[in-house]
């Protein structure tokens, strides 16, 4: 492969990119089709259900009015070559004659791993993968590690100042940061299948936690929204519970929660009963529950002590954290992590892969967390059986397709 070769790829993966947050429980998938250095078509796929990226590009090329038969297709994950909700996508390649196929990410679903490529070559078509594997996965890291944990790859996302404060004493917050760093804010959660904040955030704050137009600042849509309550706190005037959105919005209460108070958020939005432990949500009972509903990548938005317990309990996968050239201080002042603090038994969390990235004054800390060796990771209780056993550490794969 050449330098051309990774030109049109990266152009494959922006592509792929556009669709974040819109088509779990499937991954990113972008594709372009070349000859001789020249555009053919391009697609991605936009959501579960729909053409998958390399029929978007046969389609786009259709409409341009070009012939790809010899033309070299060029696709961010392996092309499936089974039926789901879609037909195979090896099938419409031999039917349209590409002639080269070069893959990033090769597929490892158990049903179709890998056989695209055998099928493709013994039709006569070339095959050449890993270009940019490592972005590929990169993009689809909700994804990979759904697919095989059935639980959401979770984000702590904060805005703060330089000492690590999000609010004062009395809940003020508001506009820490500027108007970049709001911008990429935005794009984090709209990249996200789902928005998680705890009670205090709520009752500080009332958030819409909706989508806004980085241009204009209007609301353009929702993704679903969830409140950890354990005693069903949430106001039924709060702003997620009442707008054009609150299909959207799930109320998380403990099993203790008074039924009065449950029976009542029922009447406005959904309510999910989950286990407790210590008189809070059982976190690590909770994402499974949703890795069921299809949520593949989780944002968690405050405030300070539910950022805490997911740290605590190895259940946060990656940091989204903004600072403000400012400083609050005070002891009440309200912080990013909460929480007791780390210690020899609890060791704290290591940061890999730092990213920082200026936006106007402020700057943007993106980093991942890696998960703990398996002698260091904590106990739990499993919720169904109330039996005691050490979590596994999560291991992450390659893409694979879900039909």
């Amino acid at each position: 492969m050449n330098p051309e070769d990774t030109q049109w790829m990266r152009q494959a993966l922006a592509l792929a990119g556009r669709a974040a947050g819109d088509t779990a429980p499937n991954p990113l998938v972008g594709a372009v089709i070349v000859r001789k250095g020249r555009l053919l078509g391009r697609g991605w796929h936009h959501r579960a259900g729909q053409a998958h990226a390399e029929i978007e590009a046969f389609r786009d090329a259709e409409q341009r009015g070009e012939k790809v038969r010899g033309a070299t297709l060029y696709v961010t994950l392996e092309p499936c070559c089974t039926t789901g909700r879609t037909p195979p996508c090896t099938d419409a390649i031999l039917k349209h004659g590409i002639r080269r196929v070069v893959v990033a990410a090769v597929d490892p679903n158990p049903t179709h791993a890998g056989r695209a490529f055998p099928l493709l070559e013994a039709a006569g078509v070339r095959v050449e993968s890993g270009l940019l594997a490592s972005e590929s996965n990169r993009l689809n890291e909700a994804f990979n590690h759904w697919i095989v944990q059935r639980s959401p790859w979770v984000t702590l996302k904060a805005a703060m100042t330089l000492d690590g404060r999000i609010a004062t004493a009395r809940g003020e917050s508001k506009w820490i940061t500027g108007a970049p760093a709001r911008r990429e804010g935005m794009r984090q959660r709209r990249a996200a299948d789902a928005v998680m904040v705890g009670i205090e955030t709520l009752l500080a704050d009332n958030p819409s936690l909706t989508l806004r137009s980085p241009r204009t600042d209007v609301v353009i849509g929702c993704r679903r929204r969830l409140i950890l309550d354990t005693r069903a706190r949430t106001p039924v005037d709060s702003q997620v519970i009442v707008d054009a959105w609150r299909d959207r919005t799930t109320v998380i209460v403990g099993a203790s929660a008074p039924a009065a108070r449950v029976k009542r958020l029922e009447q406005k939005v959904r309510v999910m009963t989950v286990p407790e432990s210590n008189g809070r949500i059982h976190l690590r009972a909770l994402l499974p529950l949703l890795g069921a509903e299809g949520v593949m990548s989780l944002l968690v938005e405050g405030g300070g002590e539910v950022h805490a317990a997911l740290l605590e309990h190895r259940l946060a996968h990656r940091i989204a954290f903004f600072y403000a050239p400012m400083m609050l201080g005070g002891t009440e002042a309200r912080r990013a992590v909460g929480g007791t603090g780390f210690s020899r038994t609890t060791p704290p969390p290591t940061l890999v892969d730092l990213e920082w990235k200026r936006l106007g004054v402020d700057r943007f800390l993106t980093a991942r967390i890696p998960p703990l060796p398996p002698a260091l990771h904590p106990l739990s209780v499993d919720p169904k059986s109330g039996s005691r056993r050490r979590v596994k550490p999560q291991s992450h794969t390659d893409n694979q397709r879900s039909e």
